[in-house]
């Protein structure tokens, strides 16, 4: 991506060859944070994220990759944090608009289309929230009327339905054991361990409840669960038998 001169520095600015590097640059950030998965199942869609504790010290309960967008809607990122917590506020407050106006829960579909809407926001010169684009990709989970549902939204503004996916630094190495492991019949159960287990594969430390963080939007309740850390430790010693057996 070298080479783009004036291009690679203007937000809305087309390289001769149709590329906008600032979206490059953007997506590339995004391949560079912890490994975030989602895995959608007829009970409800399953999130999983590794925390990357940047020393022993800090307390892992301070560093979230999951958020509570609404009761029903749960997302975890993958890239720079603080660009994440601009998305999930924009994403709060327009499920809440949505629910104050028509008195019923926000689609997940269209609250995932209010997120990719804010990243395009970037290159406005009045009001904009940010004047770069958002170094971030969510994966946006949520169980609505359509039934369960998992939705990609990245930094170019775009978003995608997938029945699983990985983001961040262990993408490459996650995405394939997705394509290979996953079935519509998976239960929630099956998809917590087949998340663990990618986990453990990408992660460069020995997985623990520490530095796993997960949460599920269940089918029959329509809530959000975020596990606490003994149910995070149950889910890991099944898979440490596993690879032993």
């Amino acid at each position: 991506m070298s080479g783009g001169s004036a291009y690679d520095r203007g937000v809305n600015t087309f390289s001769p060859e149709g590329r906008l590097y600032q979206i490059e640059y953007a997506m590339a950030a995004t391949n560079l944070g912890s490994t975030s998965v989602g895995i959608q199942t007829a009970e409800g869609v399953l999130i999983a994220a590794e925390k990357r504790l940047p020393a022993k010290l800090v307390d892992p309960d301070s560093l979230n990759k999951i958020a509570e967008i609404d009761s029903h809607i749960a997302a975890v990122m993958s890239g720079r944090t603080t660009d994440a917590r601009i998305l999930v506020d924009t994403a709060r407050v327009a499920a809440t608009n949505h629910r104050f106006t028509y008195d019923e829960p926000m689609r997940v579909e269209a609250c995932t289309l209010a997120v990719s809407d804010s990243c395009l926001r970037f290159g406005e010169r009045k009001g904009a929230t940010i004047s770069r684009p958002f170094g971030v990709s969510l994966l946006i989970a949520g169980v609505d009327d359509q039934g369960p549902q998992l939705w990609l939204a990245d930094p170019s503004g775009t978003y995608v339905k997938y029945e699983a996916k990985a983001i961040g630094g262990g993408m490459e190495q996650a995405q394939p054991t997705l394509q290979e492991k996953y079935h519509k019949s998976l239960t929630l159960k099956e998809a917590e361990e087949l998340a663990a287990q990618i986990l453990k594969q990408v992660m460069e430390d020995t997985m623990t409840k520490d530095n796993v963080e997960m949460a599920a939007v269940r089918s029959d309740t329509k809530k959000m669960e975020i596990y606490s850390a003994d149910k995070i430790q149950e889910i890991v010693d099944a898979v440490e038998k596993q690879s032993v057996l």
